[in-house]
């Protein structure tokens, strides 16, 4: 029997929990759960132990961000995933630093949704892919991560340095190079390059090329003038 994951909807407007369980519902590995954020207190968390929590990221003000925050403090194990009534640059920058593992549109389309969720719950990080589509929001991240480093704060440690050619691959990864792309910029095989990336993703402990570019950034691995 296919263990079920829990997804509980945290959102102000009852109309729209109510479309969120009816779409997901269809979905038969998934155990739907909704509440007003008025009612999703502490105790209300830690008694459902959702896998997955879809988190309107406003209502009306940043309350949204602000219990997103709280939960991932108090439950890091809970993946949060923050749905947008108007997705900007800034609010997904909020939603990284607060450590959700999405940020989507709340008109979403349901088959997308409901992918997000389930990579989401198997440990990834879709974020990563809206990171890297959002230059000027990967800019901030890096800034702010290579600050963090500068003022001597521990970050992940990874299992081994990366050459400087391996740093030079993914800094043209970061800035959406693909593999071909870059070994005709390095005039090497593409293999060659397949190679250095299989390392990179292993050296950082990376699930995907997205996820070892967020990992890179946190952890100051990526000059900043390379990224400009």
């Amino acid at each position: 029997m296919v263990e079920k994951i829990t997804v509980m909807i945290v959102d102000k407007q009852e109309v729209f929990r109510v479309g969120m369980r009816q779409i997901l519902s269809q979905q038969a590995d998934f155990n739907i759960l909704d509440f007003d954020p008025e009612d999703a207190h502490t105790e209300t968390i830690e008694t459902n132990t959702p896998d997955v929590l879809l988190l309107d990221t406003g209502f009306p003000t940043d309350s949204g961000l602000k219990m997103g925050r709280e939960i991932l403090r108090r439950h890091p194990g809970i993946r949060v995933i923050m749905l947008s009534p108007n997705p900007d640059n800034e609010e997904i920058f909020e939603a990284i630093k607060i450590g959700a593992v999405a940020y989507l549109p709340k008109n979403t389309p349901a088959a997308e949704l409901t992918n997000t969720i389930s990579k989401a719950s198997r440990g990834e990080y879709p974020i990563n892919e809206s990171l890297l589509a959002r230059p000027e929001v990967a800019q901030r991240v890096l800034r702010q991560f290579q600050d963090t480093v500068a003022m001597g704060k521990t970050m992940e440690a990874i299992t081994a340095p990366l050459t400087s050619r391996e740093t030079q691959i993914l800094s043209f990864i970061a800035n959406g190079n693909s593999n071909k792309q870059i070994a005709l910029k390095l005039e090497i095989s593409e293999q060659t390059i397949k190679n250095h990336v299989s390392s990179i993703l292993r050296k950082l402990n990376a699930n995907d090329r997205a996820h070892a570019v967020v990992l890179a950034i946190r952890q100051g691995l990526i000059p900043l003038e390379e990224q400009l």
